[in-house]
């Protein structure tokens, strides 16, 4: 399943989403004016948009997600490594570390990563 291209302003959106769903529309609209300076009719319109897309269902009021975080989040990744990297996984950390500083505990984490990788574990 192909994931839907969520631009910045409605990724904020789906942030608040994601951490309140299932969620009142009336609610959303509250969050939204609380938390990113929306008027009502944008948050309804970001919601039709993102329904129309495939990201969320509004269905009796009640919005839900049809795209996880996660999914969205492995998606842009996926996007990115293949646009600026030429799909190198190695080209990307590379180029995302040389001007990072990575800590022991980040690298061991990676490692930890790398070895359920290597031992065909999902997670």
């Amino acid at each position: 399943m192909s994931i839907p291209k969520i631009p910045e302003s409605e990724y904020r959106f789906c942030l608040i989403m994601w951490e309140k769903e299932p969620v009142a529309a009336t609610d959303m609209v509250k969050l939204c004016q609380e938390q990113l300076g929306w008027k009502r009719t944008t948050t309804y319109t970001v919601i039709k948009r993102l329904g129309e897309r495939g990201v969320l269902k509004l269905e009796n009021g009640i919005v839900t997600s049809l795209v996880s975080k996660e999914e969205a989040e492995a998606s842009e990744i996926e996007d990115l490594v293949e646009k600026k990297f030429g799909g190198s996984l190695p080209a990307f950390v590379a180029a995302f570390t040389k001007h990072q500083n990575v800590s022991e505990r980040d690298l061991d984490e990676l490692q930890r990563m790398i070895d359920r990788i290597r031992r065909g574990e999902s997670k």
